[in-house]
């Protein structure tokens, strides 16, 4: 499956993105997530939902972000906000067959959109 995101942007603090990820094929047997990695960092998990439409989410979202799916569009969102100036980094969707947070878990990945806030 390949992955395409968009909707990222530069953004002040206190703002709101809403990331896409569109899918080439149907999601409907994976987890889709989102990633992100700011420059020197590792990767780290922000949100992922599965078959069962449970979210889990990073202990840093607190509630500040959201995830969810339109199936039939073959999209994953992220809405995101709140934002401060340690969410920003490059946005990565992923899909994998277990749902969680950890990177190993997914091996198919999108290109990532930047998201700044300053």
């Amino acid at each position: 499956v390949q992955l395409v995101e968009s909707g990222g942007g530069s953004v002040q603090a206190g703002g709101s993105l809403r990331l896409s990820c569109v899918a080439s094929s149907s999601t409907a047997s994976y987890c889709m997530a989102w990633f992100r990695q700011a420059p020197g960092k590792e990767r780290e998990g922000v949100a992922s939902i599965g078959w069962t439409l449970k979210p889990w989410y990073a202990d840093y979202d607190l509630g500040r972000f959201t995830i969810s799916q339109d199936a039939a569009e073959k999209t994953t969102f992220l809405q995101m906000n709140s934002l401060r100036p340690e969410d920003t980094a490059m946005y990565y969707c992923a899909a994998g067959v277990r749902c969680g947070l950890v990177v190993a878990d997914f091996a198919y990945w999108g290109q990532g959109t930047q998201v700044t806030v300053s």
